[in-house]
């Protein structure tokens, strides 16, 4: 399956973005469907995970600020990020796995969080 993620851009501190991933085929498939998310210097961190029971799971720096959902009849994910720190600043990409075909990422899109 091929992603496309879009939805970043400049937002200020605590302010909103919503972030989206679009499948070329069915998302139902996806055993777990993820958010990353990378700064130069540091290493990926998974940021939200959703399976497809419906599912999620978040790192706890984001917890209680990011809403990762999923429309299976649109073929999308989502990440709803609210109350954005500087430190959100990253490339975030989405990842798609299943147990028989393996992961596959998108191109990613930055989001950059500024005054």
């Amino acid at each position: 399956v091929q992603l496309v993620e879009s939805g970043g851009g400049l937002v200020q501190p605590g302010g909103s973005l919503r972030l989206s991933c679009a499948a070329s085929g069915s998302i139902s498939t996806m055993d777990v469907m993820q958010w990353f998310r990378q700064t130069p210097g540091r290493q990926r961190e998974l940021v939200a995970s959703i399976t497809t029971d419906g599912i999620t799971n978040y790192a706890d720096s984001v917890k209680g600020r990011f809403t990762m959902s999923r429309d299976n009849t649109r073929n999308q994910v989502y990440l709803q990020m609210n109350g954005l720190k500087p430190e959100g600043t990253a490339f975030y990409c989405c990842f798609a796995w299943n147990v028989n075909e393996g992961g596959s990422w998108g191109q990613g899109t930055q989001v950059f969080v500024s005054s």
